[in-house]
């Protein structure tokens, strides 16, 4: 059944040029949530989705999945929100429900997942994100802001937060200070400086140049800095870190990183390469190394990275944005010129 008639901004075509879309979002169903988007996270996923270059587009696609909002209306059966609450919506919006990966709370690795936006509902409408008005999201994949996070910078924390905290949190309580290592200092990889340091590790980041070394020392507050093409200082720092989390998305020299680690050291990906990464085996053999990846996180984890940042007070690097300024904030984006995201403030744009 129709439902709020809304305006969102959407891509008609692989140029990936935004431009305002009138669309009808699915009637508000007894377990969903109306939502009013009052603040929605830019990222390179909805740049790359928009321009075709990752999983098929369905045109026109309106991106967005760190998306804030207003709860505006609830569906009979939804018991865990009330009209008003700030709430968040991240990566994915359904799942099959019944799979091992959704009775393990491990949702984002159902193969029925349903994207936020670029994917098919189960009443066969394409899913539309958080670069529009309002949302319609079942309960089971709306999370809670906490009070005192401020709105723009929770929206990060949705996709970018969660996909650092999700591998992490395993290394949460060990009881000793681990040396981590963050490679590459993105979206990701500055939270990923956060998380680890709250969480009480000795930070090292890994950079393919010295540019980043004052933002990673002094303005995110690591503990060290090494310029991956300095050969001293990766020789240096050969066999000290207990993990990597490794959030570089391009082709990158793996054997470099894996030499870091210690015995039984882990490298995460969290960067997914367009090409295939490389090593012998022996370079993991010989020091019981693990190479392993993570997808986002789930919905249990994604409230958890907000309660997280609320209890240890941490802040989200942004620069705020109205939605007329979204494609020359892409332009900025692809040239790496933000620290560290851009968010849109969907509530006070004109959509029209």
């Amino acid at each position: 059944m129709e439902g709020r008639r809304v305006v969102g901004w959407a891509a008609r075509d692989a140029s990936g040029i935004l431009s305002p879309y009138p669309f009808t979002l699915r009637k508000t169903g007894s377990e969903d949530v109306l939502i009013k988007v009052l603040y929605c996270g830019m990222d390179h996923t909805d740049l790359h989705q928009m321009r075709d270059e990752l999983h098929p587009t369905n045109y026109p696609l309106v991106p967005g999945h760190e998306v804030v909002g207003e709860v505006v209306e609830l569906g009979l059966e939804v018991m865990k929100y009330r009209v008003g609450d700030m709430v968040g919506v991240g990566c994915i919006v359904g799942s099959c429900g019944s799979c091992l990966c959704c009775d393990s709370n491990k949702e984002q690795y159902c193969n029925s997942r349903i994207f936020t936006y670029n994917g098919i509902c189960k009443d066969g409408r394409p899913t539309q994100g958080g670069f529009s008005s309002h949302m319609v999201v079942h309960q089971k994949f709306v999370v809670r802001i906490p009070e005192k996070l401020p709105l723009e910078q929770a929206a990060p924390l949705l996709c970018a937060g969660v996909t650092a905290f999700s591998p992490l949190r395993e290394f949460m309580g060990y009881g000793k200070v681990l040396n981590a290592g963050i490679l590459g200092l993105g979206g990701v990889g500055h939270l990923g400086v956060k998380i680890a340091k709250a969480m009480g590790h000795h930070v090292t980041v890994i950079s393919t140049s010295d540019k980043k070394r004052e933002e990673a020392l002094q303005h995110l507050g690591a503990d060290a800095f090494i310029v991956s093409s300095n050969a001293a200082q990766m020789e240096e720092a050969a066999n000290t870190m207990d993990y990597i989390l490794d959030t570089v998305p391009a082709f990158h020299p793996v054997p470099s990183y894996l030499s870091l680690l210690k015995f039984d050291g882990k490298l995460i990906l969290v960067g997914a390469s367009p090409k295939p990464l490389e090593f012998n085996a022996s370079h993991i053999i010989l020091g019981k190394k693990t190479i392993t990846g993570s997808f986002i996180g789930s919905m249990e984890e994604t409230q958890e990275i907000l309660d997280f940042w609320a209890e240890k007070n941490l802040t989200s690097m942004v620069e705020v944005v109205e939605m007329e300024y979204v494609n020359k904030a892409f332009e900025r984006m692809e040239r790496n010129d933000v620290l560290y995201r851009f968010v849109l403030d969907v509530a006070r744009s004109n959509l029209e």
